[in-house]
């Protein structure tokens, strides 16, 4: 099993690895990893492996059974020892992202009693999926204010492991959405954002975060469509 060690540390970008096996002629099987596979709507990570003289380039990162590392050109050997080099820009770029999408759900959830339904996020931009009739001009500058005012609050924002059963019988179904996890996960990774004691947001997650609301920097709801009967899609960009 990899040691998938993006889920305590979202910051480091280079560290060192053994390849433990190698599927098909590309994809690498490290015996840990800072990559972030394709996940939670959060694209995967990219970057470079390289040993001596040569480099691979990390195209893409899939979690099945593995976490496995697709590189250009044939993989280095099982054995290898390989710096692993994640590129920080798309990483951090990602990170800010998924931490306003908790925002964002936490926003509609309030206000509107809408729940989130689904999500998409980019380097450069995100959406948001949730059930409710329409929004107007007028709620998605509420929408937007309420964002912004919570990037100026500059929030801790932490996370750690907790136990399945624990976690159904202590926290929020309705915030920390648990029943949206295969039965198989037993052990939950949550993320908090806020005080501790009384956290604004308290969720399951296992993608990447900042370090505190702060660093997302400036929000704009850049417009809405209707994703259906009952559903509204938010598009939202960072500064």
């Amino acid at each position: 099993m990899t040691d998938a060690r993006y889920l305590d540390d979202a910051a480091t970008d280079e560290f060192e690895a053994t390849v433990e096996t190698v599927r098909g002629s590309d994809r690498v099987v490290l015996d840990r990893t800072y990559f972030y596979p394709t996940g939670g709507g959060q694209p995967h990570d990219t970057g470079t492996l390289s040993t001596g003289g040569e480099r691979w380039d990390v195209t893409d990162v899939r979690k099945r059974d593995r976490i496995e590392h697709v590189v250009a050109g044939d993989a280095p050997e099982p054995g290898t020892t390989v710096t692993g080099r994640v590129d920080a820009a798309r990483r951090r770029a990602h990170s800010r992202y998924h931490t306003a999408q908790h925002l964002l759900s936490v926003v509609l959830l309030d206000e509107f009693d809408a729940e989130t339904t689904g999500n998409q996020l980019y380097a450069d931009r995100a959406r948001l999926d949730c059930a409710y009739d329409r929004f107007d001009d007028d709620d998605l500058r509420t929408i937007e204010t309420r964002l912004n005012d919570l990037v100026a609050s500059d929030l801790p924002v932490r996370w750690y492991s907790l136990d399945r059963e624990e976690a159904e019988a202590t926290l929020d179904p309705e915030r920390t959405r648990l029943h949206l996890l295969p039965d198989s996960i037993r052990e939950v990774r949550i993320v908090e954002i806020g005080d501790a004691e009384d956290p604004f947001d308290r969720t399951a997650c296992a993608g990447t975060h900042v370090a505190s609301t702060g660093d997302i920097g400036a929000v704009s709801v850049t417009g809405r469509t209707t994703q259906g009967s009952a559903h509204e899609r938010v598009n939202f960009a960072l500064e």
